[in-house]
């Protein structure tokens, strides 16, 4: 069972789950906006419904400084879901991380050294820089100051999502919406 989670300006940012959300209610750090109705937890002294939705009690200022994590989700993104080397779209599933400098030559697994490849270009490059395999990169890899909704998370309803967050989804989707003549 997840847990929305709202910035102190009441806009959706990410899901956490449940137990995540306790600590972020415990700590301080967030505060109940809603509950499940028919989800409780038990300890051996009391007994707490599971929190829907919990808002952030400050702002996540240090947040936008660091700019995104380095992982593979935010490397997909960065590059569009696009080998680096043709041009290929690949699946989520499917694409390679590919460390520009090997390595085995020295290179770090760091934004500015890695990015999406298709296994076929992946193979076909080995353990060389991309002279030495004689393929042109289509874009550096740079670390990214902000990503595809990073700062502005548009959550869209869907199927499946709990009646709790509706009205703190709809809200975002309202501010988001296109405008009619």
């Amino acid at each position: 069972m997840d847990t929305l989670v709202l910035n102190s300006y009441r806009m959706p940012v990410q899901a956490v789950s449940w137990r995540k959300a306790f600590t972020m209610i415990v700590s301080g750090r967030a505060e109940v906006m809603e509950e499940y109705e028919n989800r409780i937890v038990r300890t051996a002294y009391e007994t707490f419904h599971i929190p829907a939705v919990i808002r952030l009690l400050k702002s996540a200022v240090g947040f936008f400084r660091r700019g995104p994590r380095f992982n593979r989700t935010n490397i997909y993104l960065r590059d569009k879901g696009a080998c680096q080397y043709c041009g290929l779209k690949v699946s989520k599933s499917e694409f390679q991380i590919e460390h520009v400098v090997p390595r085995a030559k020295g290179g770090r697994t760091v934004w500015e050294n890695v990015v999406v490849a298709c296994e076929p270009c992946n193979q076909r490059k080995q353990d060389k820089t991309p002279a030495q395999a004689r393929m042109r990169l289509l874009s550096k890899p740079v670390r990214p100051k902000s990503l595809p909704g990073m700062y502005s998370p548009v959550i869209q309803w869907e199927t499946g999502m709990p009646d709790e967050w509706r009205d703190f989804v709809y809200s975002v989707s309202y501010w988001h919406s296109e405008l009619e003549d």
